[in-house]
């Protein structure tokens, strides 16, 4: 496997921002097809209220976790959305 170096051609900053039920995250919208939001706090109380049910219609989620657990439930109302 050969590395090949390449130049940063942009670098997109992210705002602090609260969704779902008041979780703190940093938003990175790059274009109108990808948003990047990246949570990070050591106090497990900033996560307990999640994100209240809500559809990803059309959407691609992608979870990319480094360190941690999380759980991820599906409602019956967003099944028959």
């Amino acid at each position: 496997m050969s590395s090949v170096s390449r130049k940063v051609s942009n670098v997109a900053n992210g705002y602090k921002t609260k969704d779902g039920a008041g979780v703190s995250l940093l938003r990175v919208i790059v274009d109108p097809f990808l948003m990047l939001d990246a949570f990070k706090s050591e106090n497990l109380n900033d996560y307990i209220a999640g994100f209240p049910s809500h559809p990803h219609r059309g959407q691609q989620t992608l979870i990319y976790m480094i360190d941690g657990i999380m759980e991820h439930k599906i409602t019956k109302e967003i099944k028959d959305y």
